[in-house]
């Protein structure tokens, strides 16, 4: 009997033993575990995002200065073209007859000024000799005065009509990239046609044209350098252009200018920034974004998925030195990139809080943190 019970003593003990092995590692596996960080200060760059139209650097619609008919289209649309390119014909044959018509008049105008000349020479050697008075020389060289000016006019008449048939060729005022063409050979235009017939954009530079609310133009010229807004817009940095299939354009641009004025209705303030555009990939009349950077240094920085709103207010999970957190309220910097802020105030480097599982967390809790860095939060986040 004494060795069975032996066993069976030994197996009662084991039996003991493996539970509280058991136990103690089903405790070691629901333990408050959360992932911590230490906030540090360091140098950030945000970026912030506005949406923005395309215009080329030259805009230039082309219209007919005379009525008449198109008789020829000599580019297609969406087709480079060079300043001084003929672009349209028109068909007007009265300015053809007007030229000639001035043309006769000039002849007719300078065979009366040779005849006036000849009165004048007749008259004057019989006012010289005293065979007629010298009203008759007066008006003689009067005459002749009146007839000058009738040559010159009918010279200035010319020019008109020359002018006037120089506007059936149109050509182009500069280089870019031709438009739609909305008429065809044979319609009927004029200078009171409402359409232009085409539009004649200079896409070698581009502006992007963006607009910031009231607040957002205080910020974003709070932290530039300089006293004037010129200055301020000389020492912001390279802006970059997302594009609409959201690839980022191999050219960085400039804000060169912005507006003297908020928009009463819309509380907004316009700025227009340029890019190069040596090929030309990008065309007038499109959507794009402009990102403007903005480097802050010594900045706080934490995951976004370490904060939580409460009636628009953002608050964090911060642990104290008994590993028992409590949450409290932040501020933070409106530009961001989607992954962490910028806190302005409520934390302090040194600082730790809650990265992960937040919502399962609540005031004066004790947990067991898990120290990780900042940018394994946010590569975890990534994943």
């Amino acid at each position: 009997m004494r060795p069975f019970i032996l066993l069976l003593c030994v197996s009662t003990l084991l039996g003991v033993v493996s539970c509280k092995s058991k136990a103690k590692k089903s405790h070691q596996i629901t333990a408050n575990t959360y992932s911590v960080i230490q906030i540090r200060s360091d140098t950030a760059t945000l970026y912030a995002d506005y949406p923005g139209t395309i215009q080329g650097i030259e805009n230039v619609e082309i219209r007919p200065k005379i009525d008449g008919f198109i008789s020829g289209i000599y580019v297609e649309e969406g087709a480079s073209v060079r300043k001084g390119q003929l672009l349209f014909k028109i068909d007007a044959p009265q300015y053809e007859q007007d030229v000639r018509t001035a043309k006769a008049n000039i002849n007719i105008a300078k065979a009366d000024v040779d005849a006036a000349v000849m009165n004048v020479n007749k008259v004057k050697p019989l006012v010289e000799k005293g065979i007629i008075s010298d009203y008759e020389l007066k008006s003689a060289k009067f005459t002749l005065e009146a007839k000058k000016a009738a040559l010159s006019q009918a010279e200035a008449t010319l020019e008109n009509a020359k002018i006037n048939l120089s506007y059936t060729s149109i050509y182009s005022p500069v280089s870019g990239v031709i438009g739609i063409l909305p008429f065809k050979v044979g319609s009927l235009v004029g200078s009171s046609t409402a359409t232009a017939l085409t539009t004649v954009s200079n896409i070698s530079q581009i502006y992007c044209y963006f607009s910031i609310n009231e607040k957002q133009e205080l910020d974003f010229f709070a932290s530039a350098k300089g006293k004037t807004i010129q200055e301020k817009l000389a020492t912001l940095p390279p802006a970059m252009l997302v594009l609409s299939n959201g690839s980022i354009f191999s050219h960085k641009g400039k804000v060169e200018s912005a507006s003297g004025f908020i928009n009463a209705q819309t509380g907004a303030v316009n700025l227009r920034a340029v890019f190069p555009n040596p090929n030309g990939i990008i065309r007038n009349g499109s959507s794009a974004i402009i990102r403007l950077p903005t480097t802050i240094p010594d900045a706080i920085l934490i995951p976004q998925k370490a904060t939580y709103q409460i009636q628009g207010a953002l608050f964090a999970y911060k642990v104290d030195e008994d590993n028992k957190v409590s949450s409290v309220s932040i501020s933070v910097n409106r530009a961001n990139n989607g992954k962490f802020y910028v806190v302005k105030s409520g934390l302090k480097p040194g600082d730790r809080i809650v990265t992960d599982g937040i919502d399962n967390l609540r005031e004066n809790l004790v947990i067991e943190p898990r120290m990780i860095s900042l940018q394994q939060s946010i590569s975890a986040t990534d994943k």
